[in-house]
Order: C-alpha cells, then structure tokens, then sequence
C-alpha cells in the first residue's frame, strides 16, 4: 500500500475496480495507478486499487455486494473550458448516465460533477441577478455549456 498518503477516499465496488481505475486514469492527466493488492480472487479484479487522479488519492476496494455506489459521494473535477469539458463528458457518459447540474454516473457506477472554472464564477458573481440568471440556466442543464451560461447571466436587452 501507499501509506505517504494520509487521507485517501474509498470507493466500494462489487466487481470491476481495476478496470474503472484505470479508465479513469486514463481520462485525466496527471493521474496514476499507485497500488494493486490480490485478495485471492481472479488476478485481473484485485482486492485494492491504489490511484491519483490529477494528484488526488483515492482507491476502490472490491469487496462484493454488500455495499452499492451512490451519487451521495461524487467525483468533482473542475474543467479549464468547454473542450476539456465535453471531451470528460463524452467519455464518462458512454455507457452511463447523463443527470442534472453538472452531474452524471459513469458506466462504472461511480457519480462524477464535471465543473466548468466558468461556473463557480457566474454563481458567485457579485450581481445577485446575474448570478441568480447563471443558476436558473444551470438548472436546466445536464452538461454544462459555458456559452448558454454567460448569455443567461447578461442577456441582451
């Protein structure tokens, strides 16, 4: 195990975590597999799987049934811009689940938020209308579009 990590999230999966592990690392640059611990079962589903993604530690321990995924727990990743935004997006949507705000569960059950930078921005901006005009187009989104925000936060008169 990586034990210079003090805090580390754990996601419990039934079967599957080094597959999702690595799809994930994959995805977000500055990520790795750190650890993997057998647990006796087939090699290829080990018991521990130690990563980063983008300098954040996590692992999934694969344990069976006893606990399921929720979307009470997510992975928020802030994006630089709409490309790094819909390419996540795209990648983590395939074969999972598109939801509100921001969110979505990926094939692997694990709940994601992709973030624009923009976002938090409008949201906080300090013209309570304005902000208030960015949240209303957010709630109407699934992904989130940077260019439909900024034209619902100054809207032309």
């Amino acid at each position: 195990m990586d034990l210079k990590n003090k805090v580390r999230t754990c996601l419990w999966f039934e079967t599957g975590g080094l597959a999702a592990a690595t799809f994930y690392v994959g995805l977000i640059p500055g990520s790795r597999i750190e650890t993997v611990l057998p647990h006796g079962r087939p090699e290829d589903d080990p018991m521990v799987v130690e990563f980063s993604l983008a300098g954040t530690p996590l692992m999934i321990l694969t344990a069976g049934d006893h606990y399921r995924l929720s979307p009470a727990a997510s992975i928020s990743v802030l994006t630089d811009d709409q490309a790094e935004t819909d390419d996540l997006w795209e990648a983590l949507t395939d074969g999972g689940e598109e939801l509100q705000c921001a969110w979505l569960t990926a094939r692997y059950g694990v709940s994601w938020q992709l973030v624009p930078r923009r976002l938090p921005e409008l949201l906080a901006d300090p013209d309570p209308a304005r902000a208030a005009r960015a949240m209303e187009a957010m709630m109407r989104m699934k992904k989130i579009d940077i260019a439909a925000l900024e034209a619902a936060a100054d809207p032309v008169s």
